[in-house]
């Protein structure tokens, strides 16, 4: 497969910088909210709060046994509703989006085996997932669709190869959290997501049952993604090659990130869901490729302080902290709990995005049905506050817009993506503290473990970097630190901006993990 970084640069060298790269969109009331340029529909829209809410099906393991439980997934191109009486092609896993929910109890081993049905190589990373390398979604580790017959590969960048179908193992070994998989692959990233490869995997522990958080039909699963709508139905996508096969990026002036008029909540556009009068765990997660969201109750419930946060992209906080709003950058999760006791009978309540405007300023809307019986609580503690660790190392990296052979790029350490260099190599066993520093909003992923954000700027953390966290959300002209603890699983594994367009356009390392040797 041929990949050619240097002719996608050549393409966007005609424009100056600041038309490849795009302009921060300025929307709502408190300023530059998403960098990115926006990509809008062309056919009528629904109007919101008609469509009915809906929860993405759990997949059953094909059998269960002493090495675990195992799936098997499917990933195919469908036609599916979306907007009102539209079919719409996707790439889905097992043909729908989001794809099926992974449920999995910590220390029970899971298989899942992929078959690629699509017309090109694919990738699987399970975000969030503490997994060994070859497992863990490398993106030049690639899955070549079914029928290819294996051909010599003489590009520099090959990873481990396999064709037709392959298993992904992880071990599970880590505390309950919401999880989701998606499409990996070098260059391709973005636009496969678009298409729909994206799914949540949800981890469950003992220590978190006996907690007594809302479960059942009250833990709600919450996909939010932004796309846009082509007049015939498609999704519109600004790729170079919109058959993913040979050249990487999108058209100017959307490099900066690819930002979409229709707002899909579990692949609904804004949905209405009812809900009794009870408490509710929302697992939001924000899987949109560029887009940030601050989320808000309108009404606020009586007293105030609607959104109840308990856990983060890695599990649970130590105690619950109370927003008014949370904000998420791409690939960020915040579980929260809604109690809709605080509202009256037949009250219908909004889930705002602050950060948006028309279209975009309303996610979803919850109608309240009547009383029930609740027996869910919220503990004043939830998790054990973490160990102190002693620093091994300090790194410093910078996330900037750049010039690549004289053309416009996004690099770190002023450098694109090379799957063959390694940019650290840390011990495993020891902590680092990573220095982050950004021009434009960057929404930062570490694969393997998760991190403790310590600064921004001169100050401590933010009201929103609470907890183990695999992303975070580096704002324009930002330095931020963290502590990234490296544990068990020797490998090569990336990290990168999780702006799809910016990850696709070379933002992204590799840091390879080495055992100690005293």
């Amino acid at each position: 497969m041929k990949i050619s970084r240097r002719a996608l640069l050549s393409l966007l060298g005609g424009t100056g910088a600041a038309a490849a790269v795009g302009v921060p969109l300025v929307s709502g009331l408190r300023g530059a909210t998403s960098t990115g340029a926006l990509l809008s529909s062309r056919l009528p829209l629904p109007p919101p709060f008609t469509r009915p809410f809906r929860v993405p099906p759990v997949l059953t393991p094909t059998r269960r046994d002493e090495s675990g439980d195992h799936y098997e997934i499917t990933q195919r191109a469908a036609r599916v509703e979306i907007l009102p009486g539209v079919r719409t092609p996707i790439w889905g896993y097992n043909g729908i989006f989001p794809g099926p929910t992974i449920i999995s109890s910590r220390g029970r081993p899971v298989v899942v085996t992929h078959r690629n049905e699509l017309p090109v190589p694919v990738v699987v990373h399970l975000h969030g997932g503490h997994t060994p390398a070859a497992h863990d979604g490398f993106p030049t580790d690639l899955l070549y669709p079914v029928g290819m017959p294996p051909a010599p590969h003489n590009h520099p960048h090959a990873g481990a190869l396999s064709y037709g179908a392959r298993e992904y193992r992880y071990p599970i070994d880590q505390s309950a959290a919401t999880l989701w998989y998606h499409d990996h692959r070098m260059d391709f990233t973005g636009p496969a997501v678009w298409r729909g490869l994206a799914a949540f995997h949800l981890i469950h522990d003992p220590a978190e049952d006996r907690l007594r958080l809302p479960a059942g039909d009250r833990d709600l699963p919450i996909m939010i993604t932004d796309r846009a709508f082509a007049a015939n139905g498609t999704l519109r996508y600004p790729s170079l090659d919109p058959t993913l096969s040979h050249t990487p990026g999108v058209t100017a002036p959307y490099a900066a990130g690819v930002l979409g008029d229709v707002l899909l909540v579990n692949g609904v556009p804004w949905p209405l869901a009812d809900v009794p009068a009870a408490r509710h765990r929302l697992r939001l997660l924000n899987a949109s490729n560029a887009r940030r969201y601050r989320l808000a109750l309108d009404p606020l419930p009586r007293g105030g302080s609607g959104l109840i946060q308990i856990g983060t992209d890695g599990g649970l906080l130590t105690e619950p902290v109370v927003h008014e709003a949370v904000e998420l950058a791409p690939g960020q999760r915040c579980d929260v709990i809604v109690d809709f006791s605080r509202y009256r009978t037949g009250q219908q309540v909004t889930l705002r995005n602050e950060f948006g405007d028309r279209t975009t300023a309303v996610v979803m809307r919850f109608r309240v049905t009547g009383p029930a019986a609740d027996p869910s609580r919220i503990p004043d503690s939830l998790a054990p506050a973490p160990a102190s660790a002693r620093t091994a190392a300090v790194r410093d990296f910078h996330f900037r817009h750049d010039t690549l052979h004289g053309r416009p790029g996004w690099t770190i350490n002023g450098n694109p993506f090379s799957p063959a260099q390694s940019n650290a190599d840390p011990l495993l066993g020891t902590t680092e503290v990573w220095r982050l520093t950004s021009d434009f909003h960057h929404p930062v992923h570490l694969h393997l473990g998760h991190f403790r954000i310590l600064s921004r700027g001169i100050g401590g953390p933010g009201p929103y970097d609470h907890g183990p966290r695999d992303t975070i959300d580096l704002r324009p002209g930002e330095q931020a630190t963290i502590a990234v603890s490296f544990t068990d699983y020797a490998g090569r594994y990336v990290f990168h901006c999780h702006n799809l367009e910016h990850e696709d356009m070379a933002m992204m390392g590799v840091f390879t993990t080495h055992p100690r040797t005293d």
